[in-house]
Order: structure tokens, then sequence, then C-alpha cells
């Protein structure tokens, strides 16, 4: 565990740890007021801002930014007199660092770039991320939980998001920040980081796992059709499922939010699809057109 703990005692790498136990901490306090205030409805009990019109933001907001300024501020200047800021030499335009890493809050964009074309990486699911955020108050047809934590009223709503931001986002950057080393390869916690190491993995298409070449005319046709029937089916199964057994929220709902809403969940799921596809069975792409690849 040498390797590893050196890694994440570098200086620039501090903040990325305090960053994922800070985050860790504040969801198992949000899901334990959101499980406290379960129980208090389900026992017919008020709940603080459950049924409030208007709200003191001075006590609950204000005071507590401020204090959490003031601990910051303060955390901030001891960690610039204890800590040396991670200065490197000159950039060298002739000398390509390895591994070449971007600023932490992009290295889950970086790491996509393992499992899926550029254009897809760092162009599409990057806006359809912020697409999904923009429209969230649009399709969100819940008026419960506004005001106060709560999980049993909105449980699809949290489960998601927690999926998508904790699992996937923040996962992501801690692959990218602890567990790629030169040359992008994975490294262990273990494991020594070896600028000379090379790893000969014999990545295929999907279409090769049948036989078929996946540039012909056939292995396109193939890929197409898994593509297709991904979102296909992932578009009719959630619907039919609503459709039996909640036919009202279905209603209420309408298509073109439930249109968004699946288009966007089975666009997340791809993701960690295509990390098993590549990291269990070696696939690279499910489908090679002339213009990107998935």
């Amino acid at each position: 565990m040498n390797p590893f703990i050196e890694i994440i005692t570098q200086p620039d790498n501090i903040a990325i740890v305090i960053m994922i136990f800070m985050v860790s901490f504040f969801m198992v306090w949000a899901f334990q007021q959101a499980f406290h205030n379960d129980r208090l409805l389900a026992a017919g009990l008020p709940v603080d801002g459950e049924n409030d019109k208007f709200v003191d933001t001075f006590k609950p907001l204000v005071r507590i930014e401020l204090i959490i300024a003031l601990v910051v501020m303060v955390g901030l200047t001891v960690w610039s007199i204890l800590v040396d800021a991670p200065l490197e030499e000159i950039a060298n335009p002739t000398l390509t660092p390895n591994p070449a890493k971007a600023p932490w809050y992009f290295l889950g964009l970086q790491e996509l770039l393992v499992y899926f074309d550029p254009w897809l990486a760092g162009v599409v699911l990057p806006s359809l991320i912020v697409v999904g955020l923009i429209a969230i108050p649009y399709i969100d047809i819940n008026p419960k939980g506004n005001g106060y934590y709560t999980f049993a009223e909105r449980k699809w709503s949290i489960i998601i998001f927690s999926f998508g931001f904790f699992v996937l986002w923040l996962l992501l950057i801690v692959i990218g920040v602890f567990f790629r080393g030169p040359g992008w390869l994975w490294y262990w916690p273990w494991q020594e980081w070896d600028h000379a190491r090379v790893v000969f993995e014999p990545f295929r298409d999907l279409s090769s796992v049948v036989g078929v070449d996946s540039r012909s005319m056939a292995g396109f046709i193939i890929g197409a059709v898994v593509t297709g029937a991904y979102l296909i089916g992932g578009m009719v199964a959630p619907y039919m499922y609503w459709k039996k057994n909640h036919p009202e929220f279905l209603t209420k709902l309408g298509m073109i939010r439930y249109i968004t809403i699946v288009f966007l969940f089975i666009n997340m799921m791809s993701i960690p699809i295509k990390m098993v596809l590549r990291l269990v069975f070696l696939i690279k792409y499910v489908w090679i057109t002339p213009w990107f690849s998935i």
C-alpha cells in the first residue's frame, strides 16, 4: 500500500481526498435526516418545512453559510502555510508528462475516453449532463419533498441522481486520480507506478465476438441492431411497466416528459454498461460507423 499512500498524500491530491470524505459525510447525513423524516411522516407526525409557505432564511441558511465561509477561509490559510504548493518546473513543449492528466474536475471526462469515442465522451455525454440538469425543474411533477429531507416520497429521483453523481461522476474522478498511472494504465493500490510498463490487451469489437468484421456491412448492421435494441427497449420497457402498474402516473407525466426522462436515463446507464464491456469482456466498441463509434 506504500505507492497508494504516496499518491493520496501528494499536495495536489489532498484536496480530492478531503472532497471524498466531505461528500460522503454529507451524503450520509442527508440520508439520515431523510429517513428520520420518513419515520415521522409514517407515524402521522409533522415535519419541519413540510407545509411552510414562508421560511426564515437567516438562521437556517445565511448564518450557517457565514460560519462555513469563515471556517473555510481559516482552513485554507492554515493549509497554505503547512503544505507547499505542488509547483513543478517550467513547462517544456517537447516533453509530455506521463501520465498526462487533466485537472481533477475533468478527469471523469478523461476516463470516459477509455470507453467511448472522443466525440461522444467529450461532447455528447457532457452536453446531456448539462441538458439533464436544466430539464429537472420542468420534468419533475412530484410536489412532495420540497423544503424538507425525504427519501420515501422521492425514492426514484434520489436513487437515480445519487447513482449518477456519486457512483459515476465521483467514481470516475477517483479512478482517474488514484488508479490511472503512466500510459493511463490501471494500477491497483499495492502496485508501483512503472513508466516502462507495457500491457497487451486484445480488445475486440462486439461483432468480432461472433466472427464478423466490425468494419464490414454485416458488422455495421449488427452494431446498429444492438444499439437500436438497447435504445428502443430502454424506451418501451419502462412505459409498459408504468402503464400496467401506475397508469395514472404515466398520464400525469405526459409523453414528452417521459421520453426526456427515459432518454437521459438510458444514456446515463450506457456508461456503466460500456465500462463492464471494456474492463471485463475486453469489448472496445459496440457499433462502428464512418462518423463515430459507440
